[in-house]
């Protein structure tokens, strides 16, 4: 029985193991995500036969310094394997430079679908409103449909700062709100996200074009233009991931569901936190730049500029050099 060595001979007989273990722990400091297969296996056994170790060398009352070490080995072991990662600047540039324009181009396919769900609803929502004061209100009620109509019937002459940061926060609360819905309700096959792109799709399109039928589209699309890029392509964006994750769910690929599920997690964890990050950058535009009174040239100018950046940048990065220059 190894209990009954004395601590020499237990020493002598696993401290390969608890060096090779050192090791691995002092060359593998990164985050072992980035490590292959074979390197975790085998921390992870090294760890559990160090618990064992320790575990007899308690039981033996073998000297406390061999027991403080053993203690101290496991437990950056444990948070190697086990421990959160890290926020590192790097990281995040990797995030937005790599990770997840190249998941959102891996979905494509679920993208474009989620683009056609949301934005052909918008269009018949703008053409609908624009030919029928009936339509508009079978789509919204008339005291809403009133209420935006007022909001945009005076010109952009700007905020005060108390307001442009309150509207900012609610912007943020309410486009999050958006996206949310239009990704986590694709947990029901996907049957949830296709829902709310068509009904906020038709929203939006109503709304818009009613106000264009009493006058004042000139208003809500100047208003609009500048965080519409990045506020529209985000929804998108999270619609995506939701159909993405629905379809987890039907073709399981031999996989249990949470199997299956699991196996898209990444990829649909990057595009949200993608899309979430746009959400802020459209909040902040829309709560301090889109209201001011800015001439509509610059602010129409603007929207072009944002609108080029983010076709480039969801198409070309993270791409490698030679693709991206083809």
């Amino acid at each position: 029985m190894i209990g009954a060595r004395s601590q020499d001979e237990f020493v002598a007989a696993r401290r390969p193991d608890w060096q090779e273990l050192d090791g691995l722990l002092l060359h593998d400091s990164g985050s072992l995500a980035k490590k292959d297969g074979a390197a975790i296996s085998r921390l992870a056994a090294l760890y559990r036969s160090l618990c064992t170790d320790l575990m007899r060398a308690r039981a033996a009352r073998y000297t406390p310094d061999l027991t403080a070490y053993l203690d101290a080995l496991a437990a950056r072991a444990h948070a190697a394997l086990y421990g959160a990662e890290p926020f590192r600047l790097p990281d995040i540039v990797s995030f937005f430079t790599r990770d997840f324009p190249r998941a959102l181009r891996a979905n494509g396919r679920f993208f474009a679908i989620a683009c056609a769900l949301f934005f052909l609803p918008s269009l018949v929502g703008i053409a609908g409103a624009l030919a029928s004061d009936e339509f508009a209100t079978h789509v919204l009620p008339s005291p809403v449909l009133q209420g935006m109509a007022q909001m945009y019937s005076e010109g952009l002459n700007g905020r005060d700062t108390g307001t442009d940061t309150g509207m900012a926060g609610f912007y943020v609360f309410n486009n999050v709100g958006i996206a949310f819905r239009c990704f986590a309700t694709g947990v029901l096959f996907g049957a949830g996200s296709i829902f709310f792109l068509i009904y906020n799709g038709l929203f939006t399109g109503t709304v818009v074009g009613h106000v264009m039928s009493v006058g004042h589209g000139g208003n809500i699309w100047t208003f609009m233009c500048s965080h519409a890029p990045f506020e529209l392509t985000a929804i998108v964006i999270a619609g995506g991931a939701g159909l993405e994750m629905g379809y987890a769910l039907v073709e399981t690929r031999g996989r249990t569901r949470v199997g299956s599920l699991r196996r898209a997690a990444p990829s649909i964890v990057r595009q949200i936190l993608g899309a979430a990050a746009m959400l802020l950058i459209a909040a902040g535009i829309e709560g301090f730049w889109s209201p001011s009174g800015l001439p509509p040239p610059v602010k129409w100018a603007a929207s072009g500029v944002f609108s080029l950046l983010i076709v480039l940048y969801l198409a070309l990065a993270g791409r490698p050099a030679k693709e991206a220059s083809r």
